[in-house]
């Protein structure tokens, strides 16, 4: 199997930083093109009596977008290693958003961590990389907190 674009999901934590650190290494030994990929969560939105958006909204959202390309830098700057980087953010939840962008860019692989809760945590909060490997139409490599990458 060989991989020629190869999409890393991140997000402000540990383990994606473990799955950026593995999906470069593989992007280097593939010769593939690579994005990262973070998605804003939407905030709820505060409605006025005049029906447009509250302020707070609208600032909440631009810095969200400026904070997601400041991360996405950092990460490239941190792993990438010469490795040529596109940056890809939409505001979505985050495992339809990661999907959606993985179909869109064309890639063949997706990258992710993950924490690796269990119990009730997993039960409430449910898994984004279990989503994305359940929905993706291409493989994803699920990059555990507790591996030495």
């Amino acid at each position: 199997m060989e991989f020629k674009r190869i999409l890393i999901a991140v997000d402000n934590s540990t383990c994606s930083e473990k799955a950026a650190k593995a999906g470069y290494e593989m992007a280097r030994r593939f010769g593939a093109e690579t994005a990262l990929v973070n998605i804003i969560e939407p905030v709820a939105a505060n409605v006025n009596p005049d029906l447009t958006l509250a302020p707070v909204f609208l600032e909440t959202y631009d810095n969200s977008e400026e904070n997601s390309h400041i991360l996405l830098k950092e990460i490239e700057h941190r792993y990438a290693d010469g490795v040529e980087t596109t940056y890809l953010s939409t505001v979505d939840s985050p495992a339809h958003g990661i999907i959606q962008q993985a179909d869109e860019w064309g890639a063949d692989l997706i990258v992710i961590g993950t924490y690796g809760r269990t119990g009730i945590y997993h039960f409430l909060m449910g898994s984004v990389a279990e989503h994305v490997a359940r929905k993706s139409a291409c493989p994803v490599l699920i990059v555990p907190n507790k591996c030495d990458v």
